[in-house]
């Protein structure tokens, strides 16, 4: 049995420019795609800055639990140390700060001072503690007047508001020794005798504001206005802290105390990829839905625009919850299929029906060619129906083998290929017509 052999000169090369052109195509679309993926719908970055607050208070000791918990997910948040809430609002709307996360006291900043910010919620209560050594006095101008007070450090949302409600009762502040100090710094002067009088903005789980609660030489005070001051300032809210609960021993604190409390709230710069934001929203909950002595359990995070909107990501998760890649598909494959979905869902949309229109223009066009055909098979039969009897029709049947020809060498899909056999079939009739002549 004979076998193919390639000629002398032929070389097994000679069909490789053949497959260059689609593959040097294909390599352009894939090109052309990730450019727009990386346009469209860029990747979130590895690594975020996050603006905390003072060694040792509760926003540093938040900030080391966001880290733990989106290390697990590949994401690399950078703690910055601040000076507190103020602070950190300063160097979050610094775009070249490089911080795009922060903790914000309520009261601090809103919507018209800080527009390239958004909240994602509030995280928990931070109440204004006010201790003092030995017995509470009798008012607040004697609590202030010629002391030792610590009022927190400058870019603090304790100054900030420990000035504002200082304000408010209109006391003179200026006989008394302000120092200015963080909470744990606070806490240890007034333990040691070094200040009289110590205010701070803490959560419960603030180290500095347990160990003043239980020390025996050592007061909080409570406040006698409190629904007076929510009222003026609707981002307080009035809490309880009953008798003996921080220790049920030694009965401390000796009475339960009324406190006014803004809420803490996570702010990011609108910039923010979503992605980093629902991760983030996904580890507030984590950390914060705890149930606490002032909250409930999944009170926290909550959907409250207090001072700053709501971002959209933040709306959408306290709504229905993560999206719904993360939650099956690890966060690294969420996000890149996600970014997928963003261009192939318009790129679908618009090629499906050009698909569509052009699959109908390529079947016209082969209709076309058979009709075509059948145009000239009519002609033929036209032509034959008018000749009389006995009048040569050799021209008809040389017209027809070429007609036949053309059909017989017409390639045509498998789609159209009953059309083609058709039209061989109604040659074959004409032919029978002709040479019955």
């Amino acid at each position: 049995m004979a076998t193919l052999e390639p000629k002398k000169n032929e070389s097994p090369l000679s069909l490789k420019p053949a497959f260059l052109f689609p593959g040097l195509v294909l390599l352009a679309g894939l090109v052309a795609f990730a450019v727009l993926l990386a346009i469209l719908s860029p990747a979130p970055p590895h690594a975020i800055v996050m603006a905390t607050g003072t060694p040792g208070s509760a926003y540093a000791a938040f900030g080391e639990q966001y880290r733990a918990v989106l290390a697990r997910y590949g994401v690399t948040v950078n703690l910055v140390a601040t000076e507190g809430a103020v602070d950190n609002v300063r160097r979050v709307r610094d775009a070249g700060s490089g911080v795009s996360v922060a903790f914000v006291q309520a009261g601090i900043t809103d919507a018209t001072q800080a527009p390239e910010l958004e909240s994602l919620g509030t995280l928990f209560y931070e109440p204004v503690w006010i201790f003092t050594r030995g017995e509470v006095p009798a008012n607040a101008a004697a609590l202030i007047g010629g002391k030792r007070v610590s009022l927190g450090e400058e870019g603090s949302g304790t100054r900030h508001l420990a000035l504002e409600l200082i304000n408010a009762l209109n006391l003179d502040i200026s006989t008394s020794i302000q120092v200015a100090m963080g909470s744990r710094e606070a806490a240890t002067a007034l333990l040691r005798g070094e200040i009289d009088v110590a205010v701070m903005v803490a959560p419960w789980e603030s180290e500095a504001v347990r160990r003043l609660l239980a020390a025996p030489n050592i007061n909080a005070i409570s406040f006698p206005r409190a629904d007076a001051h929510v009222a003026l300032r609707p981002y307080l809210n009035k809490l309880l802290v009953p008798q003996g609960v921080a220790d049920m021993a030694g009965n401390r604190p000796p009475h339960d105390l009324v406190l006014v409390a803004p809420k803490g709230s996570l702010v990011v710069r609108k910039d923010l990829h979503p992605a980093l934001q629902y991760l983030l929203l996904q580890a507030a909950s984590e950390i914060h839905s705890r149930p606490g002595i002032f909250t409930k359990a999944g009170q926290f995070p909550a959907a409250e625009p207090i001072d700053l909107p709501l971002s959209d990501q933040a709306r959408q998760y306290h709504q229905s919850g993560a999206p719904f890649l993360q939650r099956y598909l690890p966060f690294w494959m969420a996000v890149f299929v996600a970014r997928l979905l963003v261009l192939l869902i318009p790129i679908v949309g618009v090629a499906y029906p050009l698909f569509r229109l052009l699959q109908a223009l390529y079947g016209w066009g082969m209709r076309r060619r058979i009709f075509t055909l059948y145009g000239q098979l009519k002609y033929l039969e036209v032509a034959l129906e008018a000749r009389a009897a006995g009048t040569p029709v050799d021209d008809l049947r040389a017209d027809l083998a070429t007609l036949e020809d053309r059909a017989n060498h017409m390639r045509v899909p498998i789609g159209f290929a009953h059309m083609l056999y058709t039209l061989r079939t109604h040659i074959g009739l004409v032919r029978a017509r002709l040479d019955a002549r």
